[in-house]
């Protein structure tokens, strides 16, 4: 589920989230009309509003808990007792936020165990859905047949980020079609088609529904006569770069051309309002979840004195780039022997063995972020955007990425989208694939997209994948 916006979402994923809607109003509704038979008194109808906001609070945390546990994600690669395991997580947590608050508002509670039957309910009635979309294979509802005209280099990024079953389930591949100029070191075991007819034809014969121009050489290269018909026809025809974005939710920052840039949508321009808002929804969302972390925050401080002695250090701060190439500290809790760059400075490894055995737990479950709620709230961060890194390796990076410098073009954050799609990394060539990712989210940023990263990054807190 790459994009943000619900028209975006794959065919499968948005039955899925419809169905799952009208499977929460019905249960929800069955049940309000079972208190009026059995006689309870004081149940509000439908036209007041109290009613629709006792409904809401019973749908919506449970949907956000659905999506924060990646099970609207069309790519899930989980087995159906891993299903069940995130549905039993995500009714839970929807029925934990739903509670406190009504512990924190004046909302009368329904009588008797009302709620626990309806969530419950909601349990069966998930599972169920579950299973025959599963059964039925939702994910491949409305699949396009593909045809990539290039047999190339730029074609054979598809060949290499797109190998796997789970990375296919929105398109069926018809072949590559070789093009004059296109590079022998291309495609390699995929299927290659030599054209011995019109491309119109050969369209039309083999149900395709979608060109992907990926051909090395475009200019005065390309069957344009062919392509216009097939357009007419209603065959849509993509740009590699727009079919790579689309599929897996990242900018090929290679095949980038100073073009497409110009006339591409998104890059959105940030102006006073916006960043005052961001701002404000920054600081709101920081007190918040200062609030509720404070003690964990203190436990975290007693762990690490209990491991390395009270007179150990508790925080650190380091020098990291920020909006507009400006250095700012950042302030995480020490997870790190305080001799870790005595040799100067590092990547931070998968498995470092300068880590500590309490700043592997608090590594595991993002704990030693929460001190940066400080930069969140000084300013000099958000709670989405590219993270931030050390001024020593941002110089490395602006010279041998291209593009690099332009993830300093919105405010860093303490997630990311980078963070969410792609896994641990060190590396020049790691910094280069989270470029990618950071692009996309600079080019589609929203409410919306920022909202969809926070409740995704729960996924990783409640399953213990932070890393």
């Amino acid at each position: 589920m790459a994009g943000s916006k619900f028209h975006n979402l794959d065919p499968g994923s948005r039955a899925v989230i419809l169905a799952e809607f009208l499977l929460l109003v019905g249960i929800f509704v069955i049940g309000v009309e079972l208190l009026r038979f059995t006689g309870f008194k004081n149940i509000p109808n439908y036209g007041e509003g109290i009613l629709l906001l006792h409904c809401a609070l019973f749908i919506f945390p449970i949907q956000l808990s659905i999506l924060s546990v990646g099970l609207y994600n069309q790519k899930i690669r989980e087995t159906f007792r891993g299903v069940i395991r995130r549905l039993l997580v995500s009714v839970a947590l929807g029925y934990f936020i739903s509670s406190v608050v009504y512990v924190l508002t004046p909302l009368n509670v329904f009588p008797g165990n009302f709620r626990e039957v309806l969530y419950a309910t909601v349990i069966i009635g998930l599972t169920t859905i579950r299973y025959f979309a599963l059964k039925m294979r939702y994910e491949h509802l409305g699949r396009k047949r593909i045809l990539v005209l290039g047999a190339g280099e730029r074609a054979s990024i598809i060949e290499k980020r797109m190998r796997r079953k789970s990375d296919r389930v929105s398109f069926e591949m018809a072949g590559f079609v070789r093009m004059q100029g296109d590079s022998e070191d291309g495609i390699k075991r995929e299927t290659i088609i030599e054209l011995d007819q019109p491309l119109e034809s050969f369209v039309l014969t083999h149900g395709v529904e979608e060109i992907v121009i990926a051909a090395d050489e475009r200019r005065a290269n390309l069957p344009v006569d062919s392509l216009f018909l097939c357009k007419l026809r209603g065959v849509e025809i993509t740009d590699i770069i727009d079919f790579i974005e689309r599929e897996s939710g990242q900018i090929a920052v290679n095949l980038i051309y100073p073009s497409w840039v110009i006339y591409s949508n998104g890059f959105h321009s940030t102006n006073y309002l916006r960043s005052s808002l961001d701002w404000i929804c920054n600081t709101f969302l920081g007190l918040i979840v200062l609030f509720l972390t404070w003690p964990l925050m203190l436990i975290t401080v007693l762990m690490i004195k209990l491991e390395e002695g009270i007179k150990a250090p508790v925080l650190y701060s380091q020098e990291r780039i920020g909006l507009n190439g400006q250095p700012f500290n950042i302030y995480k809790f020490r997870s790190m022997r305080t001799d870790a760059e005595k040799d100067g400075a590092k990547w931070a490894q998968e498995k470092d063995p300068r880590v500590t055995r309490v700043g592997n737990f608090i590594r595991k479950y993002r704990v030693d972020e929460l001190p940066q709620i400080y930069n969140v709230l000084v300013g000099d961060m958000g709670f989405v955007g590219p993270r931030p890194e050390r001024p020593a390796f941002v110089k490395e990076l602006v010279l041998s990425i291209p593009y690099y410098n332009q993830r300093h073009n919105v405010k860093p954050g303490l997630t990311g989208w980078a963070q969410l799609k792609y896994p641990y990394g060190s590396t020049e060539a790691d910094a280069l694939e989270k470029l990618k990712f950071d692009l996309y989210y600079i080019k589609h940023r929203s409410f919306l997209l920022d909202l969809l990263i926070l409740v995704r990054t729960a996924e990783i807190i409640l399953f213990g994948k932070g890393r």
